[in-house]
């Protein structure tokens, strides 16, 4: 999703009405969408209030004629490289341009960037009209010119070894298929050594944190660690929070800071992102990994260990805003043809958001709903606690047509989710 300088309130807009058919599949007459539009106000400011995925400028205050950062970044914020960048130059509030780059495990890179950038590697800044690809390049230039985040580079380089560590052992247990029991305890087993010594790291501080404040030693941890936590518990049935509380702790400070939630994914989103950029993610089996597996994909979310701060005020408001900003390209790219009944779906599932309960009956409505449930993406779409308010209004919208199965999520690529089909609404 393509951002712009603010997100105002959507004015109340009433499209022409799909066919009446399709509203006789619902058991409730669904709210129209200039009801729906009048029941939130949601808005962000993207240039200068909190960390969010859909800018395209980021000011904090300052002079726009100042700037000399652009970061080329990934359209769906899956790229854990652009997310170490993104982080420190929102901790740093360095002003920076934002261009978004499609990832090839979900469509082709535009032209005009592999002029800049022949070999297509992402993330790419652009400081002082100097192109810098690699993301720990990127980040000794930034701090070259802007200074350190915490602690300098130089210092922090057993943290980046330990990183790296951590990252293989985790490959090794999850990208790498066990030929047997025996192996896959292993890999296990080395997983969990490699994280004694990440938690041991973080014991050894007063704060949450793996100095005494938050540093460039966190931000180097910040991507696979997160992407661990959801890919373990789904494909593992192992809860990392669980096994490392130093590791949980430094969760819980991340958390507080807007800038990580600004940048955070949730379970879902990463488990299914993940398979075409790591070459497979595979699973071993367990009665607890397939239960594991089930509430990521069907509910409930609440629980889920992606995520520990308390739902916000506003995340119904949110889902809301930004599903009725995109509404014409969700109905248009759903793989239900049938358009009448996917609008009237979801207009229907937008009216259980709100909190007036309405079903479907029909079958083909209900995979509509489901469709839309499992390309729902964090923080692309919304963030955590919106994107699970959609995902149950989806499911409990649904539930009345009984099972129905949606074309499942791509594993070798991820072509369902080309940028160009939600390319027209702008943020």
């Amino acid at each position: 999703l393509e951002g712009a300088s603010s997100e105002a309130p959507l004015p109340p807009f009433e499209p022409p009405r799909s066919d009446v058919r399709a509203r006789a599949m619902s058991s409730r007459v669904a709210m129209a969408w200039k009801q729906l539009a009048s029941l939130t106000q949601w808005g962000r400011n993207y240039e200068n209030g909190p960390t969010n995925a859909q800018s395209k400028l980021r000011l904090f205050g300052q002079a726009e004629d100042k700037l000399r950062v652009t970061l080329f970044r990934d359209n769906h914020a899956w790229c854990p490289y652009c997310q170490k960048v993104w982080l420190f130059l929102e901790e740093k509030q360095i002003p920076y341009r934002i261009a978004k780059i499609t990832m090839r495990c979900y469509g082709d890179k535009e032209r005009w960037y592999l002029k800049k950038v022949p070999n297509g590697m992402l993330p790419a800044l652009e400081l002082d009209g100097r192109m810098i690809t690699e993301s720990d390049e990127i980040l000794a230039a930034l701090e070259t010119a802007f200074g350190p985040l915490g602690a300098p580079m130089r210092d922090i380089k057993p943290y980046r070894q330990l990183e790296r560590q951590l990252f293989g052992a985790w490959c090794q247990w999850l990208c790498r298929p066990a030929p047997s029991a025996a192996e896959e305890a292993r890999n296990q087993k080395e997983f969990e050594g490699v994280l004694a010594r990440v938690d041991q790291a973080l014991r050894a501080t007063p704060g949450p944190f793996f100095l005494e404040d938050f540093s460039l030693a966190d931000v180097i941890f910040i991507p696979y660690a997160e992407r661990m936590v959801a890919s373990l518990f789904y494909y593992k049935g192992f809860n990392l929070k669980q096994a490392s509380p130093g590791l949980a702790r430094w969760f819980e400070g991340l958390e507080t800071r807007e800038t990580y939630r600004g940048t955070q994914s949730d379970a879902h989103t990463h488990n299914h992102d993940l398979p075409p950029q790591m070459g497979g993610c595979y699973e071993n089996g367990t009665p607890e990994q397939q239960r594991c597996k089930a509430l990521v994909d069907q509910g409930p979310w609440e629980g889920l260990p992606d995520c520990g701060y308390p739902e916000p005020p506003d995340s119904v408001a949110e889902a809301l805003a930004r599903t009725l900003k995109y509404r014409e390209d969700i109905i248009n790219a759903n793989c239900v043809k049938d358009k009448a009944k996917v609008e009237e779906a979801l207009l229907c599932a937008l009216t259980t958001l709100t909190g007036q309960a309405c079903s479907v009956q029909d079958k083909e409505m209900a995979v509509a709903l489901m469709y839309i449930r499992d390309r729902i993406n964090v923080p692309r779409d919304m963030s955590i606690w919106a994107a699970r308010r959609m995902r149950k209004a989806l499911t409990q919208t649904a539930a009345a047509a009984g099972p129905v199965q949606a074309p499942p999520i791509p594993i070798d690529n991820r072509y369902d989710q080309q940028p160009t089909e939600f390319s027209r609404a702008g943020a």
